[in-house]
């Protein structure tokens, strides 16, 4: 059967911002949305308030028919999901799909993934990758099968990540070019050009699998017993969101919670009185604290209940034990 953009019928999955810009650039493209489907609304604050997923505020402003399944092996769903006909599913930041949902449409389901798979399979694959401190991400569309993160390739992009980059800021970069790759996937799935490279050639050639399981709250706690490298690229990781964090003593001997957003090596610090977590001001203006093999400045800081500020402003008005 022969497709063009306007005949192929499309559903889309997906939630966060990191998948509205690839349904926008499909809609504003002309191609053929013809549902959406996203998480159920969430509540949030303490008013309970419902929140609507980005995905779905922007499928409402644009007219597309919306689902929002509780459970994805729900039999009414399912027969929702096959009453939309669909050619082609794409998925983008959602959850794992049961097989009768992925094998419905006759040309597949591709998903687009935040890196150069097969490294970094999982709920978090930017955070990882900065957390790591690798030079290099980017982004992957793949055709899904059973285990997850694990089907045949379809294209890969590469993105370098520079020293100074934070997660926000690559994942910026990635949803960018990420849109980008799924009108091309799609594009060469119409045309038929499209020859899928299983993941098992690349893990022969010498690439080995990693995991990037989702973020918990302790994963984001520093350790500062960790090189002054490890701590800095934790905080770059994890930073704007959810960021990275540690407890701070002030004078009267209180522990305070404080999310770290930005740090720096401080290099001119080698050997001094100071142990590995220790957090002192060096009189200059410099926040500085001890990790195993030297120190970081730490430059951006925010106390739980607090305003984010930089460390001079915070050392202004909080006295260090």
């Amino acid at each position: 059967m022969t497709y063009t953009k306007e005949s192929l019928r499309i559903v889309f999955f997906g939630t966060p911002d990191f998948a509205v810009e690839s349904l926008s650039r499909l809609v504003e493209g002309g191609y053929n949305i013809v549902g959406v489907v996203t998480m159920p609304d969430k509540e949030a604050g303490r008013g309970h308030k419902l929140l609507q997923s980005p995905v779905k505020q922007y499928a409402l402003e644009h007219g597309l028919k919306l689902l929002q399944p509780e459970r994805l092996k729900n039999p009414q769903f399912i027969e929702e999901l096959r009453a939309l006909n669909a050619d082609l599913q794409i998925v983008i930041a959602f959850r794992m799909l049961p097989e009768a949902v992925w094998a419905m449409p006759p040309l597949g389901t591709f998903n687009l993934h935040a890196s150069l798979l097969p490294k970094y399979r999982g709920a978090a694959p930017i955070n990882w990758a900065v957390i790591n401190g690798e030079t290099e991400t980017g982004v992957t569309t793949f055709f899904l099968k059973h285990e997850i993160d694990t089907g045949d390739i379809i294209q890969q992009r590469k993105i370098a990540i520079a020293d100074d980059d934070n997660v926000g800021i690559v994942h910026d970069k990635l949803m960018v070019m990420g849109a980008d790759m799924v009108i091309e996937t799609v594009d060469a799935i119409i045309a038929g050009t499209v020859k899928p490279v299983p993941q098992e050639q690349l893990c022969n050639a010498g690439t080995e699998p990693t995991p990037a399981p989702k973020i918990f709250k302790e994963t984001c706690r520093i350790d500062w017993n960790r090189p002054a490298r490890d701590v800095r690229n934790l905080v770059r990781g994890l930073s704007p969101y959810p960021a990275a964090w540690t407890e701070i003593t002030d004078a009267a001997g209180t522990v305070h919670t404080a999310k770290v957003f930005e740090t720096a090596l401080a290099s001119d610090i080698t050997a001094t009185c100071h142990r590995p977590g220790e957090i002192w001001n060096d009189g200059t203006g410099r926040l500085l604290a001890m990790c195993s093999d030297g120190a970081v400045e730490i430059k951006q800081l925010q106390l739980a209940g607090k305003k984010r500020m930089p460390a001079a402003d915070f050392l202004r008005g909080f006295h260090l034990k």
